[in-house]
């Protein structure tokens, strides 16, 4: 287990209710964090449609993660 902060943007936010957290997890990677949380919040992103920036640098969903690491999970901006 790890403990990370993570924070959350637009309908991810609106979803979870939070804007940040600081949580314990078994994930490795970005990706396999997402689907997590995912399952545990009711998020209707699928995975690939969210980008992940890990101490604020924009990651692979299958970087490492490690103790301690900000993240920050950033769905799709729609603008006009």
């Amino acid at each position: 287990m790890i403990t990370l902060q993570v924070q959350y943007f637009a309908i991810l936010r609106e979803q979870r209710g939070l804007g940040a957290e600081t949580l314990s997890t078994p994930a490795a990677t970005p990706g396999a964090l997402y689907e997590e949380l995912r399952a545990r919040h009711g998020f209707t992103l699928p995975g690939d449609r969210v980008r992940a920036a890990v101490n604020d640098a924009f990651v692979d969903s299958a970087a490492p993660l490690r103790e301690g690491d900000r993240l920050v999970f950033i769905p799709p901006v729609a603008g006009g």
